[in-house]
């Protein structure tokens, strides 16, 4: 959101900004947008890297053409509306991009390998991992409650991924990956939270990403299609617009409340893979999702419950 899965590469505030009347009805219809918009990303990441399109896309090259067509969208936006920009933090952005472009690389390249609902699904680890890093990194105590919530998401993702079987699919530890690197990222986003305007943190990391993404893809370029450029810019900009989706929907209502409904991602991908590539997802799938997304929504209130204490 993932890159909140990709979404959380926005920066989501706690609660409502002083000064925004709080809107239930429309941050619901804001991160609804949002998903749906996030695992179409998927959906075009999964087209381009197999046959769909035409010769299979790098995922790197991938990664390029999503970090190309949202800084220009996003561009366009600041040329537009001029936001007053602060002196950026670039050491913490450089490390979140890093983290960030890493998370959706690997994204990419398991949309391509397995089910788009089992990489969703084993992407909602992002948080967990930034919880757990956020021990040794940011010197947080966890406490059972939220140790609950990790070991509840990780035995789903160990449903998914089936370690030590025929079945377990390389695609499945990409997608681990990127819930790694994502998770990472979090703790990067922690440090900017509130000290950068959102606009500003998404022109200065898609700009760093853009670097950082066409520095990889040149070692693996080749010439895209125009279906493949048209999948290109769509990506991008569907990033663009679930960024600003996501940070509308927690500008109107307090993240406790427009949480739980990220996880529809989850039914979107699973329904544009179902239409598109007719993949339906196995019993497995569905209970491995399941248990990820309990461990990842206990996750989600321990926090509110934390947040509301301090």
């Amino acid at each position: 959101m993932a890159e909140p899965t990709p979404m959380q590469s926005a920066v989501p505030p706690a609660a409502v900004p002083a000064g925004i009347a709080p809107a239930p009805g429309p941050a619901v219809l804001y991160m609804l947008g949002a998903t749906a918009f996030l695992a179409a990303t998927t959906l075009l990441a999964k087209a381009l890297g197999t046959a769909t399109l035409g010769e299979p896309l790098h995922p790197l090259q991938v990664s390029f053409g999503r970090f190309l067509f949202a800084w220009l969208a996003i561009a366009a936006t600041v040329a537009v509306l001029r936001p007053r920009l602060t002196r950026p933090d670039y050491r913490t952005h450089a490390a979140r991009t890093l983290c960030g472009w890493s998370g959706v690389s690997l994204m990419f390249a398991a949309a391509a390998a397995i089910p788009l609902s089992d990489a969703t699904a084993i992407s909602f680890l992002n948080p967990v991992f930034g919880m757990i890093l956020a021990i040794p990194l940011l010197g947080e105590r966890v406490g059972p409650w939220r140790w609950l919530a990790a070991a509840i998401a990780f035995a789903g993702a160990m449903i998914l991924i089936r370690p030590g079987t025929e079945a377990m699919q390389a695609g499945a530890l990409l997608a681990l990956g990127a819930a790694l690197a994502l998770g990472l990222e979090l703790i990067f986003i922690k440090r900017l939270a509130g000290r950068e305007a959102p606009l500003q943190v998404l022109f200065v990391n898609n700009s760093i990403g853009l670097a950082i993404a066409g520095a990889a893809a040149f070692w693996v370029w080749q010439a895209p299609s125009p279906a493949q450029w048209a999948g290109l810019a769509a990506l991008g900009l569907l990033m663009a617009c679930a960024q600003a989706f996501f940070i509308n929907a927690m500008r109107r209502a307090d993240a406790s409340f427009v949480t739980p409904f990220s996880y529809l991602t989850l039914v979107f991908a699973g329904l544009y893979d179902a239409l598109v590539f007719g993949v339906l997802p196995t019993a497995v799938s569905v209970a491995g999702a399941a248990v990820i997304v309990a461990g990842a929504a206990l996750l989600a209130w321990r926090e509110a419950v934390n947040r509301r204490r301090r």
